[in-house]
């Protein structure tokens, strides 16, 4: 390939994956070029067993040619290739659960608090939310409807129902001489009965 002098002929840094560096060259026989873009080695993965992944470097010309002509499943065999193309591939492979404490506590679940600095408060108070004591999960959603219906977590749907029919009665504007001032929190009151009504504590 003719080497070329020219700045205007030389990539620049919208080339995604150029790393310039004075002196390096294409690892391509023959290419004159400087070597700026990544790519595994000729003798298949570029993963050292101690150490990172090895690469060689090439020119633009040459990386594209290489991208052009790179076949992931080479040498795979027919069930290889068909365990690589599964959706969840990579996905079954059991991890280690990250907790920054050491194992010693399990961090508040996000979805136990409808704001999440609630959340990162708990955490470094130590504290969690109060579960139920029958046991039954409570989302975030959960927890700030009960709140709106000025309700304990351990009530039940009987309880439910018949705090709902309270505050219904208490801002409807048929019972309060046709005043909508209450519309909002009468809302409000609707939307926390239905979510509750729905969630698996109530079910």
């Amino acid at each position: 390939m003719p080497a070329s002098n020219s700045r205007k002929d030389r990539p620049n840094a919208r080339f995604h994956g150029r790393v310039e560096a004075e002196g390096r060259m294409c690892a391509e026989p023959g290419c004159a070029e400087a070597g700026e873009f990544r790519a595994p080695p000729l003798e298949g993965s570029g993963h050292a067993a101690d150490g990172p992944p090895r690469f060689r470097w090439l020119c633009l010309d040459h990386v594209r040619a290489f991208n052009t002509g790179y076949n992931f499943f080479k040498g795979m065999s027919p069930d290889e290739i068909h365990d690589a193309q599964k959706p969840f591939a990579g996905w079954e492979r059991e991890t280690r659960a990250f907790n920054a404490t050491g194992g010693a506590d399990r961090p508040p679940r996000w979805a136990d608090f409808s704001d999440p600095l609630d959340a990162i408060g708990a955490r470094w108070r130590g504290s969690m939310p109060v579960e139920r004591k029958d046991g039954r999960p409570l989302s975030g959603r959960d927890r700030e409807a009960l709140r709106t219906l000025a309700l304990e977590v351990d009530v039940d749907r009987t309880g439910l129902r018949k705090r709902y029919s309270e505050l219904v009665r208490q801002y409807h504007p048929d019972r309060n001489g046709g005043d909508r001032s209450h519309e909002s929190r009468l809302q409000d009151v609707i939307a926390a009965y239905q979510q509750l009504k729905g969630s698996p504590a109530f079910a």
